[in-house]
C-alpha cells in the first residue's frame, strides 16, 4: 500500500506562486505514475496534472497549462507541483495520487490518495 503525504499549501495573493510537494512511501512507488487533483468547495474533484513513473510523460488540465509544472524528485518517490500566476479560481484542496497506470492516474481511478493540502488564492 502506497502512503502519500502532501505539503506546501497556504494562502497567497493572485499572481503569486506556490509549490506543493508529495512524499510517497512504499516499495513500488518508484515504478508508479503520480499526479495531482483538486477539489474546490461545492465542486467535484478534478484532475490537475500527472507524471509518468520515469518522468518522461506529463499531462495537464487545460486550466493550468503554462502555469503549473509537475515534476518528480531524483529518488522518484516524491512529486512536486510548481504553481505560478495563481488565480482565485485555483483555490481548492489539492490531493496527491499515485498508481501503476499513467492513464489511471489521469482518470483518477487509482487507489492511493493523500489527505490533501489547502491552497487559497485571494484576489
Amino acid at each position: 500500500q502506497v502512503q502519500l503525504v502532501e505539503s506546501g499549501g497556504g494562502l497567497v495573493q493572485a499572481g503569486e506562486s506556490l509549490r506543493l510537494s508529495c512524499a510517497a512511501s512504499g516499495r513500488t512507488v518508484r515504478s508508479y505514475a503520480m499526479g495531482w487533483f483538486r477539489q474546490a468547495p461545492g465542486k467535484e474533484r478534478e484532475f490537475v496534472a500527472a507524471i509518468s513513473s520515469n518522468g518522461g510523460s506529463t499531462n495537464y488540465a487545460d486550466s493550468v497549462k503554462g502555469r503549473f509544472t509537475v515534476a518528480r524528485g531524483n529518488a522518484k518517490n516524491t512529486v512536486s507541483l510548481q504553481m505560478n500566476s495563481l488565480k482565485p479560481e485555483d483555490t481548492a484542496v489539492y490531493y496527491c495520487t499515485s498508481g501503476s497506470s499513467f492513464s489511471g492516474v489521469v482518470a483518477g481511478t487509482v487507489g492511493s490518495w493523500g489527505q490533501g493540502t489547502q491552497v487559497t488564492v485571494s484576489s
